[in-house]
């Protein structure tokens, strides 16, 4: 293969890159999120030893919730009422997407309804594998 590269060939590289990180940056948060969860789950037992943590089920995020996050992990100001109603309106159109090709599926049962339709919906275990 020759070393020359054409603009197509660096934009397709430079994607590749971006792409990357950002599975560095998620494993990262992940691997963060698990710690917190093994401190918060000891912490607990410190509490009620025999509890069995498998019982309790994770808890929906609303709309609201997941559009912060998202805001705030790309250093945009959370305060921004408009630009997060915009994000709002983002987040739920791509879980109407995603509940639309069976990728999310909507969460019945006790709190589903308090936050109405704008809920989160958990993942299909099909895609996480």
């Amino acid at each position: 293969m020759t070393s020359a590269k054409s603009p197509v060939v660096y934009g397709l590289i430079a994607k590749r890159a971006e792409l990357a990180g950002r599975i560095e940056t998620a494993q990262s948060e992940l691997r963060r999120l698990v710690i917190d969860l093994d401190n918060l789950d000891a912490t607990i037992r410190l509490f009620v030893p025999d509890i069995d943590l498998d019982e309790i089920r994770p808890r929906p995020l609303p709309v609201y919730e997941i559009a912060l996050l998202f805001m705030a992990s790309r250093s945009l100001a959370t305060d921004d009422k408009p630009l997060l109603r915009v994000f709002q309106k983002r987040v739920d159109a791509c879980l109407r997407n995603y509940r639309s090709k069976g990728i999310v599926r909507a969460l019945d049962g006790p709190g589903a309804r308090s936050c109405g339709r704008s809920c989160a919906s958990s993942v299909d275990s099909t895609y996480l594998t």
